[in-house]
């Protein structure tokens, strides 16, 4: 696993991560085939419509599973998503601006130039979206 950038990431004001430190994301943890991340809602993920941008759930997944990837990887290895899927099964509205998504992933199966994983985000105890991908082993 590329140790130091898993290191690196948790740490409170990382910069190895521009987008986790715009998007507020925290990093619970990092394995061999799984990670957990947590995504303070904040009014800005609001769309039009008065619910969480579902982009914002997708993001928060992709980046579970790719995290997933990381921790199986050797330390000259990077990772990049080929195609995902997502499935929303319950809107996230403006009233639960002051909680905290939750989403688990994990690697589902690894090839030597393709891995696939599987997440879900949750609110409190809730599954609110399920996604699957694809990712290339680069290295």
């Amino acid at each position: 696993m590329p140790q130091q950038y898993c290191n690196d990431v948790r740490k409170p004001g990382q910069t190895v991560n521009p987008l986790f430190a715009f998007l507020g994301v925290g990093v619970a943890a990092i394995a061999d085939g799984s990670a957990e991340l947590t995504l303070p809602l904040r009014p800005e993920f609001i769309q039009g419509a008065g619910v969480i941008a579902g982009g914002i759930l997708a993001t928060l997944l992709d980046e579970a599973m790719a995290h997933a990837v990381i921790g199986s990887l050797a330390e000259n290895q990077a990772t990049a998503t080929i195609q995902m899927s997502c499935r929303f099964l319950r809107a996230v509205s403006a009233t639960d601006c002051d909680k905290t998504l939750r989403a688990e992933a994990t690697l589902a199966k690894r090839g030597r130039r393709i891995a696939f994983a599987e997440a879900t985000a949750f609110l409190d105890k809730d599954p609110i979206a399920k996604a699957e991908a694809s990712f290339l082993i680069i290295g």
